[in-house]
């Protein structure tokens, strides 16, 4: 049987690298004998324009009935001047919510034939290889009390940073396993020194430490772990924090990689079911001009095989044909260098010599 993915191209560049995506999924897939079912929904601004909302309900039960989603990515000035409640990024928060998403893991790994693309010296950032797992439905983006009060010149505005045991042992877990599977150490993330809720995180994490005794914990302040990536990156393997701290520092590890347009996530719920999605936004400014580059939503569904299939196999060959191909010296706009002029290829080229690749495979 067919096995259902549910698509969510969105807005921007969305589309693009999801097509791009779909076409090395459905070929990765056939190698190990998958087939899929592709059901293609709206989220975010073309959710707006549509039906008045970023996130319609047939869309999160379309979710639940499938093995996977894949998103593109969210968002825009054309919608910068809606109300908060309705702008695009509430559909991406809306669905992680009701489909359970708390788990968000986002590996950020330096290839070879990209050393030079990074803003850091080749020697700080060759051989960096880390994850970053961020809690994804909890934390201040959705604690209460939160809203704003007052009128101009006596505003005020208020959000809550609220973590309960349950919400952090269980991402703390999702952390350790993942660093068994990896160099088996953690660095927990934190702002204990100043914050309650960052002080039940260190005693949550001892205590599920005690469960891993084959792995090694360390506990970081996020000022000094933010300045500890662009210092001495390779340090880290697994880095477990919060929502926000882990929105924060998953962008700046993506960067030491050269370029967001690389950067893959996976957004678990509990039992395994997955949303993956490329980390870059949706880039308006080259939406339909076959300039982005889905690396970085090819190797989302690589994530996917190898999460919700269990196909690791198919994953490491999708991964092998990106090194492939960026070995052979072909880059996207974002991939070049300051001053470089070689020749750049376009988003469906780019998707195309991935195909070829997993074909010489």
């Amino acid at each position: 049987m067919a096995e259902r993915i549910v698509l969510l191209p969105g807005d921007g560049i969305g589309p693009e690298v999801t097509e791009q995506a779909r076409r090395v999924l459905v070929a990765a897939g056939a190698k190990v004998g998958l087939e899929f079912d592709f059901v293609e929904e709206s989220i975010g601004g073309c959710s707006i324009d549509a039906y008045g909302t970023p996130l319609r309900d047939e869309v999160v039960e379309a979710c639940r009935s499938s093995r996977a989603v894949l998103l593109g990515a969210v968002g825009g000035p054309k919608w910068d001047d809606l109300p908060v409640d309705i702008r695009p990024e509430k559909g991406l928060l809306g669905i992680r919510k009701a489909l359970g998403l708390f788990a968000n893991l986002r590996p950020a790994t330096v290839l070879p034939a990209l050393v030079d693309a990074s803003a850091l010296r080749p020697e700080i950032v060759e051989g960096v290889d880390m994850l970053v797992v961020r809690e994804l439905t909890g934390g201040i983006y959705f604690g209460e009390p939160r809203g704003r009060s007052g009128e101009r010149g006596n505003r005020s505005a208020t959000n809550a940073m609220a973590y309960d045991e349950h919400e952090i042992e269980r991402i703390t877990r999702v952390a350790f396993e993942q660093a068994r599977l990896r160099r088996r150490h953690v660095t927990h993330v934190h702002k204990a020194n100043v914050l309650d809720v960052s002080q039940l995180w260190v005693e949550v994490v001892d205590e599920v430490a005690r469960d891993y005794p084959d792995v090694e914990l360390a506990h970081q302040l996020v000022d000094s772990c933010a300045m500890l990536l662009v210092q001495e990156p390779r340090r880290f393997d697994v880095i477990v924090t919060g929502n926000l701290f882990g929105d924060i520092l998953s962008d700046e590890a993506a960067m030491i990689t050269g370029s967001l347009g690389m950067l893959p996530s996976a957004s678990l719920a509990v039992g395994g079911f997955g949303l993956f999605e490329p980390v870059h936004g949706s880039a308006p400014d080259i939406a339909g001009k076959d300039l982005a580059n889905p690396l970085a939503a090819i190797q989302s569904v690589a994530m996917l095989l190898e999460t919700s299939f269990g196909a690791k196999e198919a994953a490491g060959s999708i991964r092998r044909a990106v090194a492939a191909v960026l070995d052979a010296g072909h880059r996207s706009g974002d991939l070049l260098l300051p001053g470089e002029t070689r020749e750049t290829v376009g988003c469906r080229r780019m998707g195309e010599l991935v195909l070829e690749a997993l074909d010489r495979a």
